[in-house]
C-alpha cells in the first residue's frame, strides 16, 4: 500500500536536465533499459535491447543520445539515429529508444527528452522523424500522438522461438562428446 507521503513524492515538481549522453552514462543507461524494455513486456522486439545497442548508437550517432537527469540521477534516456536513402533528398531521423524510470512517470520527462531530440533532428535537415511501437502500447501511442505523430502505418513482426530446436542441438552435442570420450 503506497503511503501520502509516496503519493507526494511522486507528484512533487523535480528540475529536470536534459543533456547529451556521455561515454559515462552508457552503463546507468543500458541498466535502465534493461528494466523497461525486457523480452517478457515485449516479446516480439525486431530490434533488442543490449548493451551492443547502447554502445553502438553512442558510438555512431552520439550526438542523438541524450539523458535526463533529476537529483543527480539519470532518469531517462532518448536514443536515436538518422537516415537517408538512395535517390531521396529527404533525411530521416528514427527515434530508437525513448525511456523514462517509472518512478519518474508523469513528471514530463519524456517530453523533454523528445522535444530536446525533435530539436536536434531540425536542426541536422531532419524532414520526417520516424518512431516504432508495438500495436498494444496505448501509452506509448498516446504519448507519441500527443506529440503530433500522426499516419500509423499497421507493419507486422513474425517472430519463431528457436529455443526448443536449440536445447535439441546442444543434447546432441552433449551426447556425441560423450561417445567420443567413451571410444576413446
Amino acid at each position: 500500500m503506497k503511503s501520502a507521503e509516496d503519493s507526494e513524492d511522486k507528484n512533487r515538481k523535480v528540475y529536470v536536465a536534459v543533456r547529451p549522453m556521455d561515454i559515462d552514462d552508457l552503463a546507468t543507461v543500458f541498466h535502465l533499459g534493461e528494466r523497461l524494455f525486457t523480452a517478457k513486456e515485449v516479446p516480439n522486439l525486431y530490434r533488442t535491447w543490449d548493451d551492443f545497442e547502447v554502445i553502438d548508437l553512442f558510438h555512431s550517432d552520439s550526438e542523438f543520445c541524450l539523458v535526463a537527469e533529476a537529483d543527480d540521477r539519470i532518469v531517462g534516456f532518448a536514443l536515436g539515429t538518422t537516415l537517408t536513402k538512395s535517390r531521396s533528398a529527404w533525411k530521416y531521423g528514427h527515434l530508437l529508444w525513448l525511456g523514462v524510470d517509472p518512478d519518474h512517470h508523469g513528471q514530463g520527462i519524456a517530453s523533454k527528452l523528445f522535444h530536446r531530440f525533435r530539436d536536434l533532428m531540425i536542426a541536422e535537415g531532419v524532414r520526417i522523424l520516424l518512431v516504432d511501437t508495438e500495436a498494444d502500447n496505448l501509452p506509448a501511442l498516446h504519448f507519441f500522438r500527443k506529440m503530433g505523430f500522426g499516419n500509423p502505418q499497421e507493419h507486422i513482426y513474425l517472430s519463431l522461438n528457436l529455443d526448443p530446436q536449440l536445447r535439441q542441438l546442444r543434447e546432441r552435442k552433449a551426447t556425441s562428446r560423450y561417445r567420443l570420450h567413451d571410444e576413446e
